[in-house]
């Protein structure tokens, strides 16, 4: 898969995720094998407007690359304008999210809302390709519903205007997360462009992503909610499909001390009483599966220092080791 100067082949996405793919977990997941990452989704209106957490967003690292800055809103002018912005961090193309499904995008005629215009789409995304000098990719769904499945069409005129990539999330707009991704789509996309097609949807396992290039011919894949606090997932897939043998488990100290310097690395990016909050979310994660997690897990969740938050789960990891001893 070629997306202006970066070439993968069997490429293993990060997807962008709200409140999720800050710069700390885009280095962790490079550093276990993603092949691209992509930035959180950031409003274009926060961005023209200087919000403060909108341009935060836009902090990039060397060491995360291949990365995507992905930009999302409804007004062609306010988008153009974003997409300068973004392509002066420095990323190595632009998405613009034209899946998003939640209300308060959709309200705002962004993310998946532009699907019931696909005039819109088309018209929004020539203007941020004529505006910016690196690849825009897009990232959308197969409809708006499953009555109104547009997702060929679409593609085709996706590719008229210079979109250099198109990542598909195999479900409608309706659909949320619910349900599963209807994968026989991507085949039938590729068949009517010739740009990149990257899969995305209930992708989990390594197994997945076998299957996955396997049954549909994708350029690419894309893993999303799998990767909350199980990064080694990209390392795995790659493995699995290098030699069709299924991987062992990640051994339980690894989960614990990758834990633990993900939440270093968020240290070092923000102040320590928001990083602490905000890494909670991520201990479900790393933890699951491990002999007795909860205990560590609600103690983690109400500690405030990350000192002490490293002696509860080293000490957890010591409990682990005198178990498997045992």
């Amino acid at each position: 898969m070629q997306i202006g100067h970066v070439h993968v082949d069997n490429g293993i996405l990060l997807a962008p995720m709200e409140d999720v793919t800050d710069l700390p977990f885009r280095v962790i997941c490079k550093r276990y094998g993603a092949d691209i990452v992509y930035t959180e989704f950031i409003s274009s209106e926060g961005l023209i407007r200087d919000a403060r957490r909108s341009l935060e967003k836009l902090r990039l690292h060397p060491e995360e690359r291949p990365v995507s800055i992905q930009i999302f809103g409804g007004n062609l002018d306010v988008m153009v304008e974003a997409a300068k912005m973004a392509a002066d961090a420095g990323p190595d193309f632009i998405d613009i999210n034209f899946g998003c499904w939640v209300k308060n995008v959709v309200a705002r005629n962004a993310g998946a809302a532009l699907l019931k215009e696909p005039l819109q789409m088309q018209a929004l995304t020539k203007a941020i390709v004529d505006a910016v000098d690196m690849p825009v990719t897009v990232k959308t769904r197969l409809g708006w519903s499953k009555d109104s499945i547009v997702i060929e069409d679409v593609a085709r005129m996706l590719e008229d205007v210079g979109a250099a990539a198109l990542t598909v999330h195999c479900r409608t707009r309706d659909m949320g997360h619910d349900g599963d991704a209807d994968w026989t789509w991507i085949p039938k996309i590729k068949q009517v462009v010739n740009i990149p097609v990257i899969l995305n949807g209930d992708v989990k396992t390594p197994q997945d992503v076998k299957r996955a290039f396997d049954t549909t011919g994708a350029d690419a894949v894309m893993i999303g909610r799998a990767a909350i606090g199980h990064p080694f997932l990209f390392k795995r897939a790659k493995e699995y499909l290098a030699t069709g043998v299924e991987p062992t488990e990640v051994p339980h100290r690894e989960k614990i001390q990758t834990c633990l310097e993900h939440l270093r690395l968020e240290l070092e990016y923000k102040p320590e009483r928001r990083a602490i909050h905000e890494f909670r979310k991520h201990y479900g994660g790393y933890l699951k599966g491990l002999r007795n997690n909860s205990f560590a897990r609600q103690d983690v969740v109400r500690m405030e220092h990350y000192a002490e938050i490293e002696e509860r789960l080293l000490q957890f990891a010591d409990e682990l080791d005198d178990v498997s001893v045992a």
